[in-house]
C-alpha cells in the first residue's frame, strides 16, 4: 500500500523528523565547506580524500561502543547530550576561522570531532525512530527520518555554497551551530525516553562482549554489514571528490559545488521518498540487491558526464540508489534482532559505515592518478561485481522479508 506519510500520524516521530531536519541542515552546511576549504588550503585531491576520512573514521573506532550504550541508556537524552556536543564543536571552528587560526590539520582535527558526535548520534537516531514507530512501520519510518536528512542537507548545501562566497566558511559554522542547538531543542519535547524495553542491567563493557553473541547468532547480520561497508568504501564515496570535479572538470566554483552538493541529497530525497511509500514490501530483499546493482551502474555512468546538466542527472540517480540501499541495510539489520539488541544492530552497521575512510582516502589518491572520473567508474565496476556475487551466491539475503 502507497502510504508514505503514515509514520508522521505519530507526534514524538513528527518532533525527531524536525531535529534529524535540522541536524542534517548544519551537516550539509559544513560537508560543503569543510571540502571546499581543505581544497582551498592544499589544492590536493589527497588531502580533500583525508579531510572526508577524517569525518568517518570515529563510525569505525566508536561503532560498536555507541551501540552498546544505546542499548543501556536513555536514548532521548543520549540524542540530546550528542547534539549540544556537536554545537559547541561548531561554535569552536566558526571562532577558529573567523580569527585565522585554523590550518588545514586543525580542520581536520575539528571535522574528526564533529565525525565523533555523528558516530554517536546516528547510531542513537536510528534505533530510536524505531523504537517510536515500531517495526510495523520500521521502514517507512526509516526512509523518512532520512528523507528529513536529505531534505535538511539540500538547504544546507545551497545555503553553504551562498556564505562562503558572501561572508566565508567562519560564519558557515556559526549557522552551523544554530541549526544543532535547534535540532537539541526538539528532542526536549519528545515523551518517549527512546527503549521499549527495559534499560539492561549490564555494563557497557558487557554490551561490547555481547557483540560476540550477536554475530553468532544472526550469522546474516555479518553479510549484511560486509555488504553496507564495501558499498560505503565503493559507492559512497563518490561524494568526496564533488570538490574535485566542481573546480577542475566542470569549473563552477562553490556556488556550483553547492548546487552539485544540493543535487547529490535530492537525488537521495527521492529514492527515500519512493522507498517511504513502499515501507510494507515483502520484497525488501530483492529490492535491497537491485537498488546496490542501481548504485554501482550509476558511478560507472560518472565517467560519461560532460557537463554540469548531464553530471547532475547521473548524480540524482546515483544518491537515490545510495540512500535507499543504506536503509534497507539499516531496515534488515533491525529486523533480525530483538528489542533489547537493536542497539547494538545499528552500531553494527555504523561500524561498517565507519569502513568509509579507506574509501575517502583510496578514491582520492586513485583520482590524483587517474582522474576523478575513472576513479568513479573502476569503484562503480568493483560494486557492481561484489553485489551480483552476492546476489548469486547468498539467496537467504535475497529471500529476506
Amino acid at each position: 500500500m502507497w502510504n508514505w506519510a503514515a509514520s508522521l500520524r505519530i507526534r514524538d516521530f513528527r518532533l525527531l523528523w524536525a531535529s534529524t531536519a535540522f541536524y542534517s541542515l548544519a551537516t550539509g552546511m559544513e560537508q560543503v565547506s569543510v571540502g571546499w576549504l581543505i581544497f582551498e588550503l592544499t589544492g590536493s585531491e589527497f588531502m580533500v580524500g583525508v579531510g572526508a576520512g577524517a569525518r568517518m573514521l570515529p563510525f569505525f573506532v566508536l561503532g560498536m561502543l555507541s551501540g552498546a550504550i544505546a542499548d543501556k541508556w536513555s536514548r532521548r537524552t543520549l540524542l540530546q547530550i550528542g547534539t549540544l556536543a556537536a554545537s559547541a564543536s561548531a561554535v569552536l571552528m566558526a571562532a577558529l576561522l573567523l580569527y585565522g587560526l585554523a590550518n588545514v590539520w586543525v580542520v581536520i582535527a575539528l571535522v574528526t570531532v564533529l565525525g565523533s558526535m555523528l558516530a554517536f548520534t546516528i547510531t542513537i537516531r536510528q534505533a530510536f525512530t524505531y523504537d517510536i514507530v515500531g517495526s510495523g512501520l520500521a521502514l517507512n519510518g526509516l526512509a523518512l527520518a532520512a528523507m528529513g536528512m536529505q531534505g535538511g542537507g539540500i538547504i544546507g548545501s545551497l545555503v553553504a555554497g551562498a556564505l562562503i562566497e558572501l561572508v566565508g566558511p567562519g560564519w558557515q559554522f556559526v549557522a552551523s551551530a544554530v541549526c544543532y542547538a535547534v535540532s537539541a531543542a526538539a528532542i526536549l519535547a519528545i515523551a518517549n525516553p527512546g527503549r521499549t524495553v527495559r534499560a539492561s542491567a549490564q555494563s557497557v563493557l558487557d554490551n561490547l562482549v555481547g557483540y560476540i553473541s550477536l554475530v553468532r547468532e544472526h550469522r546474516i547480520i555479518l553479510m549484511l554489514m560486509f555488504l553496507t561497508a564495501t558499498t560505503e568504501v565503493l559507492g559512497f564515496t563518490h561524494m568526496t571528490l564533488l570538490p574535485v570535479f566542481a573546480k577542475e572538470v566542470l569549473h563552477v566554483g562553490p556556488t556550483g559545488l553547492g548546487v552539485m552538493t544540493a543535487g547529490r541529497q535530492a537525488g537521495g530525497l527521492l529514492g527515500l521518498w519512493i522507498l517511504a511509500g513502499l515501507g510494507t514490501t515483502r520484497k525488501k530483499g530483492w529490492l535491497t540487491m537491485a537498488t546496490a546493482l542501481g548504485f554501482g551502474g550509476g558511478l560507472m555512468a560518472f565517467s560519461l558526464s560532460v557537463n554540469i546538466y548531464t553530471f547532475l542527472a547521473v548524480l540524482l540517480f546515483v544518491n537515490a540508489c545510495a540512500m535507499a540501499v543504506d536503509t534497507l541495510y539499516k531496515t534488515l539489520m533491525q529486523d533480525l534482532v530483538p528489542d533489547e539488541e537493536r542497539g547494538r544492530a545499528m552500531g553494527s552497521w555504523v561500524l561498517s559505515v565507519g569502513f568509509a575512510p579507506v574509501g575517502h582516502v583510496g578514491v582520492g589518491a586513485l583520482a590524483g592518478f587517474v582522474g576523478a572520473p575513472r576513479a568513479l567508474l573502476i569503484n562503480g565496476v568493483a560494486l557492481v561485481a561484489i553485489n551480483v556475487a552476492a546476489t548469486l551466491g547468498v539467496p537467504r539475503i535475497r529471500r529476506m522479508e
